[in-house]
């Protein structure tokens, strides 16, 4: 029997996951990179072990799964009961044996990839809730995955960088770093203006924001909150703003 393929034909969703896959794989070499004793050595992320981003990781994929589920079914079934319970299953996910750990990141990857392999065409529409309470299609749930895969990976503090993303990658990261900060933020929002990219199309400015220039991929990781302005500048001289929180 041949391998099976997408149910899904179209190419958009195709392009996603296949940068989706792409960065699960980034995630995974650079966990199989780190010896076990290594695990509980902090990461990048203040208050977390390298247990914690793994368990985060192999946990939100059992919950995008939840979500793709929902989107197969139409039965409700929420990423998470709420965010304590959220934050007590990673808690509880960082002090499992180390195998067990290792195991949970790869098998819950497989699962979610097999449910969105399945996914029957029209459901990848069918609207579903984020753990922040927006309803979105079934789509972003392969978005809310890449980022968390890529980023992760840098997370895990063994040699992964921004610079090492795709483009594309990227480029998705500035677009939605912009949208949330206009969501969630007032006053003036920061203005990302890469330097090794053509001139983005965005709503104008308001009067006064910041910009930030630099390459792209220095824009991202700081703009993700993934480390200090330097090699940034603020157009027009003066420091960099202190970044505003994204997620």
């Amino acid at each position: 029997m041949g391998a099976r393929s997408d149910r899904t034909q179209d190419p958009e969703i195709i392009a996603a996951l296949l940068l989706a896959r792409r960065g699960q794989a980034f995630f995974s070499r650079k966990l199989a990179e780190l010896r076990d004793a290594e695990l509980d050595e902090p990461s990048l992320l203040s208050g977390w072990t390298r247990r914690h981003v793994i368990a985060h990781v192999g946990l939100n994929a059992r919950a995008l799964t939840r979500l793709t589920e929902w989107a197969a079914t139409g039965v409700e079934t929420p990423m998470y009961d709420s965010p304590e319970a959220r934050d007590a299953e990673i808690e509880f996910a960082a002090t499992l044996p180390t195998r067990a750990l290792r195991h949970l990141s790869a098998h819950a990857a497989v699962h979610l990839d097999v449910e969105w392999r399945d996914l029957d065409p029209g459901a990848w529409e069918a609207v579903v809730r984020t753990a922040q309470g927006r309803e979105v299609p079934a789509t972003e749930t392969i978005w809310m995955r890449t980022r968390e895969v890529w980023i992760h990976a840098v997370d895990l503090d063994n040699g992964a960088t921004f610079r090492q993303f795709p483009p594309e990658l990227v480029d998705g990261l500035l677009t939605d770093v912009e949208r949330v900060w206009h969501r969630k933020h007032s006053g003036p929002i920061p203005v990302l203006e890469p330097t090794d990219r053509p001139a983005r199309t965005r709503e104008p400015a308001a009067d006064g924001a910041p910009r930030v220039r630099g390459r792209a991929a220095d824009l991202a990781r700081w703009a993700t909150g993934r480390g200090g302005v330097a090699p940034l500048e603020r157009v027009g001289g003066g420091p960099v703003p202190d970044v505003l929180s994204w997620l």
